[in-house]
Order: structure tokens, then C-alpha cells, then sequence
């Protein structure tokens, strides 16, 4: 497996600009081994923010693109606050949140679009953590965010 910068190249990734904070947290923090990444949502590549619900405005493929629009989102976020993804070992935890009608039950399809980027970009060994996909109202009605942590190399 190539290195993740790599693998970016070789699937002609494109990243958003990574978001401004919008309240009192710290987009990356490291702590010992382990890097974490505050609750990302979908930007677009020219800045602004996706907005939708799932089961309302959006269907569960448009979510699922979403998803995958915040993973861009979040690569692009450890890049610009962190460096090189060559430094990430692995993806250790991944929470899922899905802006959904009551009736929406596709919270883990949705998430997907998510994870399976970053299992292209970081192999299936170390891309696919543990995971949870789970639904609730999401500020400024975006249809996704996703926080995470991830193992350092050494």
C-alpha cells in the first residue's frame, strides 16, 4: 500500500479549504500518540457548507455523498493543522452523525460514504476503525459531521 499522500494523488483527490473554527474548540489536537479531529462537516470545494436533512430534502445516496464531502472535509482540515497524512499509523474511531428525519434508518449506509474514502486513502487495514453512525439534528442544518481519531506513527 502506497503512502496516504500517495494514494491521494492516485485517486486525484481534491480537498475543500479546511473550515474555520465557528466556536471555542481547537479543529486537531494531539495527545500523546493519538490525533483527534472536532466534528467536521461537508464543505464544498469553493468554501461554502452543504445544508440538507436525510429522509427530507435529501435521500440516502445524497447523504452518503455528503458523508464523503466531510471525509474530503476532515483530510483537508488534518492537512492544513497538522502537516503530512504520512504521519497518521490508522484510523481509530470514527462518530457518524446524520441529520435525519425520525423515520430515516440508513445512519451506517450514510456514514459509509465517509469511511470508505478514507479506506481508500489509508488501505483497509488502517483506514477502517471502530465506528459509530447515529441520527440527530445537526446545527445549521448540515446533513453530516463526523469526528475522529486516529493512531501516530512512532
Amino acid at each position: 500500500m502506497d503512502k496516504p499522500s500517495e494514494q491521494v494523488k492516485k485517486l486525484n483527490l481534491r480537498f475543500p479549504p479546511a473550515p474555520k473554527p465557528v466556536g471555542v474548540y481547537r479543529p486537531i489536537l494531539v495527545v500523546d500518540n493519538f490525533l483527534y479531529v472536532s466534528g467536521q462537516g461537508p464543505v464544498d470545494f469553493d468554501g461554502s457548507v452543504m445544508k440538507g436533512r436525510a429522509g427530507d430534502d435529501l435521500n440516502a445516496d445524497q447523504a452518503k455523498q455528503a458523508a464523503r464531502q466531510v471525509g474530503l472535509t476532515m483530510l483537508s482540515t488534518i492537512v492544513t493543522h497538522f502537516g503530512s497524512l504520512d504521519k497518521i499509523k490508522r484510523v481509530v474511531k470514527v462518530l457518524g452523525m446524520v441529520n435525519c428525519t425520525p423515520d430515516f434508518e440508513k445512519h451506517p449506509y450514510v456514514i459509509n460514504g465517509f469511511s470508505e474514502l478514507f479506506a481508500d486513502v489509508f488501505g483497509k487495514e488502517n483506514g477502517i476503525g471502530v465506528r459509530s453512525a447515529v441520527g440527530m439534528m445537526l446545527p445549521n442544518n448540515i446533513p453530516v459531521e463526523v469526528e475522529a481519531m486516529f493512531e501516530l506513527h512512532q
